[in-house]
């Protein structure tokens, strides 16, 4: 998932579609990118599972799938107690070296 989203487009479009489902034509002219281009972008996050595809009359609505990022978040829980525990202890350091 890290490697799909590290691309900066990528994340442009992941960003637009958290308020809901888009057209192609509307994420286009959003991020002022190409239809090709935004086209190959959100295979790329349908391959991957981030999102979805349905149609509507002619137009191809894509949408966030929430389970990948439920899953993100989970992982990242466990390194977020790390994280604050090493960022507590620094705090008390520098607090330490202040007196």
């Amino acid at each position: 998932m890290f490697s799909v989203l590290s691309e900066p487009n990528r994340l442009d479009i992941v960003e637009l579609l958290r308020t809901g489902a888009k057209p192609v034509n509307e994420i286009t002219a959003r991020l002022r990118l190409n239809q090709p281009q935004v086209s190959k972008h959100l295979r790329v996050l349908a391959d991957a599972g981030i999102v979805t595809v349905r149609p509507i009359a002619q137009q191809r609505y894509y949408q966030l799938k929430p389970q990948p990022f439920k899953e993100l978040s989970s992982w990242l829980e466990r390194y977020e107690n790390v994280w604050n525990e090493r960022l507590d202890r620094l705090d008390s350091l520098l607090q330490k070296q202040k007196r």
